[in-house]
Order: structure tokens, then sequence, then C-alpha cells
């Protein structure tokens, strides 16, 4: 996925963040209040990478990371949030999104020799207050493209209290959330073939083998991936979190398993996949 397509009358902020640059592109405020709106949100990102990172020392995940059996730790209310919409993702994709693949993930970023390490271990995340225990060691989270969605749907929250009305955000070239009146133009750009989509009122993630494409795991391990995935998968979705969800979930079944799977799921918006260097729309 290409950047957004230049749009003379927005006001474009970058902000480098959670190992990406983050953008908002603001049309209809005037520059100083835009301003204030980019000031705003970026510093809600970096109090969220301070939290959610797991290589930053002494944010919740990281400190989740070191727990010992039988402690629990107490989280921000971010960290909780997101690990409770993460929860639930597990559980809509049959187990096929799991932040809790952090050794797994490392182990093939890494180049690393052999089989990846054996999963092991079992946290338990409190729904009615913000806390973690770590029932048995061994799990690593990595938030990774969730903890990007929702930094992207809480800016959202935070120009929509400024009264911005129009609006794109990213994170990086993979993760893209619109709001207002008027689409945004976006092209997707896979091996051979593109296709210019208008988004609008929606989120837009891709993931695939050329987004950071060694990230790529699955729960079950390497024999459990689809003999030919495809090579990207475009998803849209009502919020960031969702589309980061599902862009995850559906590169890991093959081109044939996806139109069954995403049937009647109102959480799914458009789906594009790039499989064989052709492009097509799935939904």
């Amino acid at each position: 996925m290409k950047d957004p397509v230049p749009v003379p009358d927005a006001r474009c902020f970058t902000h480098e963040a959670m190992n990406t640059t983050f953008c908002l592109r603001i049309r209809g405020m005037g520059e100083e209040t835009a301003q204030g709106m980019a000031r705003e949100c970026f510093d809600q990102l970096d109090a969220l990478e301070a939290r959610l990172s797991r290589f930053i020392e002494g944010s919740d995940v990281s400190r989740i990371n070191r727990m010992s059996a039988g402690e629990t730790l107490y989280l921000s209310e971010s960290c909780h949030q997101c690990l409770l919409l993460a929860l639930d993702a597990y559980s809509s994709t049959g187990g096929l999104f799991d932040i809790t693949l952090g050794r797994h993930i490392e182990h093939r970023k890494s180049g690393g020799c052999g089989p990846a390490p054996p999963l092991a271990g079992r946290l338990t995340i409190h729904p009615d207050i913000s806390a973690i225990t770590c029932d048995e060691p061994g799990r690593e989270i990595d938030l990774g493209g969730i903890g990007k969605g929702f930094a992207l749907d809480q800016l959202k929250q935070i120009l929509a209290e400024w009264g911005a009305d129009d609006f794109l955000l990213a994170a990086g070239a993979s993760s893209l959330l619109a709001f207002g009146p008027h689409a945004w133009p976006v092209d997707l750009t896979g091996d051979r073939d593109s296709t210019r989509v208008h988004l609008a009122n929606q989120a837009l993630s891709a993931s695939g083998t050329g987004i950071q494409g060694s990230h790529i795991v699955h729960p079950a391990g390497a024999d459990a991936m689809p003999a030919i995935p495809c090579s990207r998968v475009w998803v849209t979705a009502p919020t960031a979190v969702l589309a980061e969800i599902w862009s995850t979930a559906l590169m890991l079944m093959s081109p044939e398993e996806i139109p069954d799977f995403i049937a009647g799921n109102g959480e799914i918006g458009s789906v594009y996949v790039d499989c064989d260097g052709r492009l097509e729309s799935l939904a």
C-alpha cells in the first residue's frame, strides 16, 4: 500500500512513534488550531508507546513479559483496554490472532535457525479491573499492529473532541483511518497490479510478506500456514483495531478459505488480496 494520494487542501503533520511514522492529514481547520490538535495527538502517541511497547523498559508490556508465576500486575487503562480487544480478537478469529507469540515473532525476524521455541505459559486478563495475572510464565506479548490500530482509534477520539470532522490518520503505510464527509484516495499496490480505493469513515489495514514480512507467524506453527498464501491482504473495517485484526487473520488463510470465512461477518468491510501477482477484490 502506497502513501495516501496527496490532497492539496489538507494540512499534514508527522511524528515518529511505535517504530513507524504517524501522519495526520486534516482538512477544514486553520493552521494554529490544526497544530494544537497535532501536538495533543502526538503527546498521546508518546504516552501510548511508553505503555504498549515491549521494547521500552518499564512499559506495561515489558513488565508483563517478565512476570513470574502467581504474580499480578496492575496496568494502565489504555494497556488494559488494548489487551481486552486482543482477547476478543483471539476468540473471534478462532485463535488466529494471538498477541502472545512474541518469542516466535522475534525468532522469525532474527532469522533464527531451527524450530521456534515451544509455546508455553498462561496469562489471565482480568475483565473488571486493570490487571493481569501470570498463571505460568512463558508467553510474551507483542501488540504490534493492534497497538498501532488502537493508537489511531485514540487519535480519532482526540480530533473529534477538538471539533475536527474531516481527516485521514496513518500509522506507516499499512494502517489508515479516515473520518468525515469526503473520501480519501488510497492506492493499493500489489506485486504487479494496483487499484485505487476511496476511504471514507472507515479504517484500512494491510498485512503481507512485503510488510515486515518475517512477522507473519501462525499460532499453530509453520506447518499450519497455507501452501500458497496471499502475498498481501487489505481489509477495511469500522475501526483501525478491527482492520488490523482481520488483515492479520486473513493472511493466515488460503485464498480459497477467505470468502467463506468473511461471509456474514459484520466486522469486515472490503477485502482485497494479492495472490499469484493478481490483485482482486473478495468482498
